[in-house]
């Protein structure tokens, strides 16, 4: 996102609905501050009857973004996700709405305290092109229970979806309410200028800095959800079939195209061999083939496999050996490899992967392991295979991440009474359930007092007995 840049004339007829968008959503928010929970429950049964209704054409839209995306995929993983939430914020939204009694010390009676949860006003959200549905209602579902206005910026890689759901939620939803925002890098930087009340950003590192560094200038607060390369851990004992087949879930679902996907594994020394023909097995027994398969997802688009290319061939060039999965390759479905070797000199270990490729680092021992990890920067997942609790436990204490998910893959992001947020370069933030109502929500301290006022005594002139006798009582 660079800050010089050259707007086309249909630059500028963008830019221009954008800010009249923006401009309309807070002239809607300002007569309405505070929508009642009945109009925020009426607004996610309208956005769940769509999804429900629509998912055919979604899923299509989706597929022809990708050239070929597996519709099961996208039923598990973006549309069950989307309507679950929606359900489970449906189901809790009164409960999150209500006012939250707090206590007030003795020196301040008679007084009473409350913490109200306000709607902060026109919110931003920043879709990324890898799950372009899941990750444009999961933060639309937040910020509608918490009774905002939203307007959400679709990925210029997935034109077919951003213009379906352009369409779609208009048929919903007033543009004053939610609105959809389609265009180039440049409506992005724009975007990310305006002075929203809260603005979430799901995609690459890199691109989040250029993002906090817009918002910074408004003072805008944000949520970064950006990923990072997210390690699994195979343990000394764990069946290496139980540990090879729930990490290839995770890493075959939508080609690897994942923020929360396994990025590399690290498996004990001797284990390696053993490791790589169960991974080989367990992969080929999900996608016997690659050619014509429904099942496997290609890449997003022609730049992002040239990427996932360069990174295999700056591997191999340095020393790395690369075992490949299907014989053939099929256009943009790329066929799923491991990698041997690696070194920290690769670019395959320095960015994150995001593709059907993953790296295998051999330990001796998990202090190693550990050492590993908290080496690099902290990822937004974290996935340890192994059944001895007191590892586990090890585990939890002396990693950081995001998340974690012990003996399994991805499915900790689908728990919404969970949090979901990365940590340092895997982001800030967080939301899902209720933490995205919070995140999307001013909760406002209000301390109560009627007629009686006690804290008169205290005011000057300074120096009477009573307020010596307070000082006594109360400064310790």
């Amino acid at each position: 996102m660079s800050a010089e840049i050259a707007y086309l004339p249909e630059a500028h007829q963008q830019l221009d609905e954008l800010h009249r968008l923006f401009a309309a959503q807070r002239q809607a928010f300002a007569a309405n501050p505070m929508p009642p929970a009945a109009q925020r429950q009426q607004w996610l049964k309208s956005l769940r009857d769509l999804l429900d209704s629509e998912r055919q054409a979604l899923i299509d839209a989706i597929s022809e973004d990708f050239s070929h995306r597996s519709a099961d995929e996208t039923l598990l993983a973006e549309i069950m996700p989307s309507l679950h939430g929606i359900h489970y914020a449906s189901k809790h939204l009164k409960g999150w709405m209500k006012p939250s009694r707090r206590k007030v010390g003795v020196a301040f009676q008679p007084a009473s305290a409350k913490v109200v949860y306000q709607p902060l006003g026109v919110v931003g959200v920043i879709v990324p092109w890898n799950y372009p549905l899941y990750l444009a209602i999961g933060p639309l579902v937040g910020a509608l229970a918490a009774g905002n206005r939203v307007l959400l910026k679709l990925s210029e890689s997935t034109p077919a979806t951003g213009l379906l759901l352009k369409r779609l939620l208009a048929k919903v939803f007033p543009e004053d309410l939610v609105a959809v925002v389609l265009g180039e890098a440049d409506v992005g930087v724009a975007f990310s200028r305006l002075p929203f009340d809260h603005l979430l950003f799901t995609g690459a590192t890199s691109i989040g800095k250029h993002v906090m560094r817009a918002a910074a200038e408004n003072l805008t607060p944000v949520t970064l959800e950006l990923g990072g390369k997210s390690p699994a851990i195979v343990s000394d004992d764990v069946p290496l079939k139980d540990a090879a087949e729930r990490i290839a879930f995770g890493k075959t679902m939508n080609a690897g195209q994942t923020c929360v996907a396994p990025d590399y594994v690290l498996v004990p020394e001797h284990r390696v061999g053993a490791f790589v023909d169960a991974y080989r097995q367990v992969v080929r027994g999900f996608f016997p083939t690659l050619v014509d398969n429904p099942d496997y997802t290609a890449i997003i688009n022609p730049r992002q496999l040239a990427r996932l290319n360069s990174y295999i061939s700056d591997a191999t060039s340095k020393g790395a050996l690369l075992i490949p999965l299907f014989e053939e390759n099929q256009e943009r479905r790329m066929g799923h490899s491991l990698m041997l070797n690696v070194s920290d000199d690769m670019t395959v270990m320095q960015d994150e992967i995001f593709g059907p490729i993953l790296p295998i680092v051999p330990y001796t021992g998990l202090d190693q392991a550990f050492a590993y990890i908290n080496q690099r920067p902290r990822p937004l997942a974290l996935y340890y295979f192994g059944y001895d609790k007191a590892a586990q436990e090890r585990v939890l204490n002396e990693t950081h991440s995001g998340g974690v998910c012990l003996n399994d893959t991805l499915l900790h992001v689908a728990q919404d009474d969970m949090p979901f947020g990365g940590i340092g370069h895997s982001g800030m933030g967080h939301y899902h359930g209720h933490e995205g109502f919070l995140t999307f929500s001013k909760a406002k301290g209000v301390l109560s007092k009627q007629r009686l006022n006690a804290a008169r005594l205290i005011y000057p002139p300074y120096g009477k007995p009573i307020q010596k006798l307070i000082q006594k009582l109360f400064i310790r």
